[in-house]
């Protein structure tokens, strides 16, 4: 008898240990009964290429890029969605049946619906965001709060050169704060983002004066590892609502698994459960 070949998927980074995203996709693999597997892969920058170049072969369907890869996936790529080029980097691959390979960016994506799913009376366009942050993550969320609406984003950067690149790059809905200024900015935000790690277990403590929070605007934060950080905390104390960065995680993943697997999967409390074992 005939045995269909098993479908494999992984993340590839470096460091990779700590990623939760096996637990994740491995929760979906079995409780919707699909054999296949999902497996961490440490991967150095100068084997990244070789490494695409065999997994199809050992069928692999495709693959997660986690940091420090992805801007040389979106690089080695041979198709690019246009919002992986806006973001200029690539957090999944798809590895297709004609060879090539297929690099797509669903961070702002699992960004966004984290918000919609957490926050359901959140209206992005009622006005400003502040973004904390100017790195990958806050490329792919000012992109994605862009696409949503949202009139004008304050950034805000410890090094003020790397905020005004995406100025020039997102164009004039972008507005940079001094890094000693962003505190100020969170009195006229209804959105408060922070994308940097400060805060998150390891990490320098996000320092930023948080008394001009105004009740009732959104507060979220991509840092998971704590599930509460002291932004989130001094957000509740003043009234806000808060959204924590697991969200994020889950919901970037259900696009990836549905172009591997052939099947959607839902984020609910089960899926929260899995990705903190």
């Amino acid at each position: 008898m005939s045995h269909a070949k098993i479908p494999l998927a992984g993340v590839i980074g470096s460091p990779i240990a700590h990623s939760k995203s096996p637990q994740l996709h491995g929760h979906w693999l079995k409780t919707l009964g699909i054999p296949g597997y999902y497996i961490p892969m440490d991967v150095a920058a100068d084997d990244l290429a070789d490494v695409l170049k065999t997994l199809p072969k050992m069928g692999f369907v495709g693959v997660n890029i986690t940091v420090p890869h992805k801007e040389l996936a979106l690089e080695l790529a041979d198709l690019v969605t246009d919002r992986a080029t806006l973001i200029g980097a690539a957090n999944t691959l798809i590895f297709r049946k004609d060879g090539k390979i297929h690099a797509d960016n669903t961070d702002g994506y699992g960004f966004i619906q984290n918000l919609r799913q957490n926050a359901p009376g959140w209206d992005p366009k009622s006005g400003p965001a502040a973004v904390l942050g100017a790195g990958g993550a806050a490329r792919a969320i000012i992109a994605s709060l862009l696409d949503i609406g949202v009139p004008e984003i304050l950034l805000s950067n410890r090094t003020r050169v790397r905020a005004e690149a995406l100025q020039s790059e997102f164009g004039k809905r972008i507005q940079v704060v001094d890094w000693v200024q962003a505190g100020n900015m969170l009195e006229e935000a209804v959105t408060v983002v922070n994308t940097t790690s400060l805060g998150m277990l390891g990490k320098p403590p996000l320092r930023v004066p948080l008394d001009g929070l105004r009740r009732g605007s959104l507060v979220t934060d991509i840092v998971y590892a704590p599930l509460k950080t002291r932004l989130l905390i001094e957000a509740e104390k003043a009234g806000c609502v808060t959204v924590d960065g697991l969200g994020m995680l889950l919901h970037q993943a259900v696009p990836a698994f549905e172009r591997w697997f052939g099947v959607r999967p839902t984020v609910d409390s089960a899926t929260r459960a899995a990705a903190l074992r």
